[in-house]
Parts: C-alpha cells; structure tokens; sequence
C-alpha cells in the first residue's frame, strides 16, 4: 500500500526547466509501471534516458505522480551508481580499474586522460563532449587494460594510444 504523501505543485523553474513535452513522457513511463514491483527504479531508469541524466525537476516530478518522498527518490539515484543527477558528457569514457586492468596499466590510463582531458574522475569536460569514469569491471579481462566510450570497447589500450582513440570522438 503506499504512503500518502503530501503533493505539492511542481516549482515554476522545474516547469521551465523540463518542458511539458517530456513531463507527459515522464508521466506515460510511471503509468504504464503502476503497481508493478521495482517501479521506481524502472521509471528513473527511462527517464535518464530521455533526458541524459536526473536533475531536482525530474525527481520532483517522478516522487509527485508516483505518490513516494522526494527523499526516496534521491536515496534510489545516489545508492545506483547508473543514475547521475549531473549532465554527462556526450562520450563517456569508463577505465577499467578491476584488477587485471589496474595491474596492466589502468592506473596510468587513467592518469594520462586526466591530463589529455583536463578533468578527474567523476567530471565532464567544459564543452560537454567527455566524461571520466573509473569502474571495477568492464567484464573483459582477457583483453585489459580495457575503456569503454558509451558502447564501444578499446582493449589492451596503452596511454601512447590515447590521443588516437579520443581523436575518432571528436
């Protein structure tokens, strides 16, 4: 059963932020969930893929038809390291640091993106074209070190291959 919980009307900066178009997208995803088990998460889930990432708006919106605290919603994005309540770049750049990857050279990765990019683990470059992940496992140890650019996979990468790599996303 769930809680009543007191609704408010959404902020007038969310309502400009995300327009109504998205907001009618957001509100078919929760209905076509209703009452099925793990909706929250499945909601979230499509609406980062609408938009890129979560900001306060979408949450607000999401809890408000969900009828579930705001407070529930930011504990689901911050506890599932898929969500981002922060706009990533258009590649993002995960590095392997499980322990094939880091004992064959993914620390170093790491450490030279850092330097091509300009940013740490975590950010996103000034014009949004990049964003630097570390994850524990790509699930490609026979090939490490490993990074993956949203979908695609680069083995057995070395730092001197950098450059090259990040020069077909530009």
């Amino acid at each position: 059963m769930k809680q009543a919980v007191e609704t408010k009307p959404i902020k007038e900066e969310a309502s400009k932020a995300i327009d109504s178009k998205t907001q009618q997208q957001i509100k078919k995803i929760i209905e076509a969930t209703e009452g099925q088990a793990g909706a929250p998460i499945r909601v979230l889930q499509k609406a980062q893929g609408l938009i890129g990432y979560l900001p306060r708006e979408v949450l607000e919106i999401i809890a408000r038809e969900m009828r579930i605290p705001l407070s529930e919603m930011y504990g689901i994005t911050s506890f599932y390291s898929f969500f981002s309540m922060v706009p990533k770049g258009k590649y993002v750049i995960q590095v392997c640091l499980g322990t094939s990857c880091y004992v064959k050279g993914g620390q170093k990765i790491i450490d030279t993106l850092k330097k091509e990019l300009g940013l740490e683990s975590g950010g996103t470059t000034a014009d949004g074209r990049f964003s630097l992940q570390t994850v524990r496992c790509i699930g490609c140890c026979g090939l490490s070190p490993v990074l993956a650019i949203n979908e695609d996979i680069h083995r057995r990468v070395k730092p001197s291959r950098l450059k090259d790599i990040l020069s077909s996303y530009r």
